[in-house]
């Protein structure tokens, strides 16, 4: 599969690796040094290149956007129109509020990050997924086997999607679990962390499923 990834900071350039590991093919792009952009194209290898997020929007099957919260608009408008494609969302709503103060957005109209960001990139078929780890954490834990796999939350409201973007979890290396829909249970993947719920915590197959049961009443 093509996939095409918009930030290729520790989350995007991990996940890069990871699929590219995995036998897909991966065009890399949005990098303030291109140089840095085209050495991470090479040491993930077969065949992986460095673009611009257009390139990447119409090599895609699936896009990644894995940018800052504050350079979500600057990203999507770079990548153009992105039509009925399938879109990984790996991004947080940390920023600075009105008065200087780092920490989670709040955001128009109550919604989550990811419903906002599927309303930025009207007409994509959006899936949060790869935000709930760190990207440290993300890269070591690929892979484990066994029990001690790790899962990968993702959430989203298009059945096609969903699948595709498990596919791609598991290809890279994470048990996938579906938590809900955009404007409803996929808020339980994302920050702030809290108890009992998903971002921010580590958890293997069967305590995920438990706990995402628990949170969704499904």
């Amino acid at each position: 599969m093509r996939v095409g990834i918009i930030g290729a900071g520790r989350i995007g350039g991990n996940a890069g690796r990871l699929f590219v590991r995995a036998g897909h093919e991966v065009l890399l792009s949005f990098s303030r040094d291109h140089a840095k952009l085209e050495a991470l194209a090479a040491e993930a290898g077969n065949g992986a290149v460095a673009g611009t997020p257009a390139e990447a929007a119409r090599f895609g099957e699936v896009v990644m956007l894995s940018v800052p919260w504050g350079l979500v608009d600057e990203a999507l408008g770079a990548a153009g129109p992105l039509d009925g494609k399938i879109l990984i969302d790996t991004t947080n709503q940390f920023g600075r509020d009105e008065s200087g103060n780092f920490g989670v957005l709040d955001l128009p109209d109550g919604l989550s990050a990811a419903a906002y960001n599927a309303r930025r990139a009207g007409g994509a078929r959006l899936v949060k997924a790869y935000n709930t780890m760190t990207s440290g954490f993300q890269a070591e834990a690929a892979g484990r086997a066994g029990l001690d796999r790790v899962v990968m939350f993702y959430g989203g409201d298009d059945d096609e999607a969903n699948r595709v973007v498990a596919g791609l979890i598991d290809d890279s290396g994470f048990d996938p679990v579906y938590v809900g829909s955009l404007t409803g249970d996929v808020v339980w993947m994302e920050p702030p962390r809290r108890e009992g719920a998903l971002y921010g915590e580590e958890f293997h197959l069967q305590e995920a499923r438990e706990t995402v049961a628990r949170l969704t009443d499904r």
